[in-house]
């Protein structure tokens, strides 16, 4: 199983839309071969200090997969 990990914060635009293209790509996709895991830079100051200026920031097993932008054509491939 593949782990897609979303960060992001509250009332971010970006981090709204970088969750919609994540909710449609694994949508698409076999039951249970996505799971995927949100997380706010603003309960973890580990997460805000590494990521704050990049967010939204897609990680797929760990691995930065995407900051600012996400790409629904480029996550597809990464997770195909």
């Amino acid at each position: 199983m593949t782990t897609l990990t979303l960060i992001g914060k509250p009332d971010c635009h970006l981090c709204d839309v970088a969750r919609e293209i994540v909710e449609t790509v694994v949508a698409e996709l076999p039951d249970d071969s996505v799971e995927v895991h949100e997380r706010s830079i603003l309960e973890d100051p580990a997460l805000y200090e590494l990521w704050w200026e990049k967010i939204p920031v897609v990680l797929i097993d760990g691995t930065l997969h995407a900051h600012w932008r996400v790409s629904p054509d480029r996550l597809r491939a990464a997770l195909a």
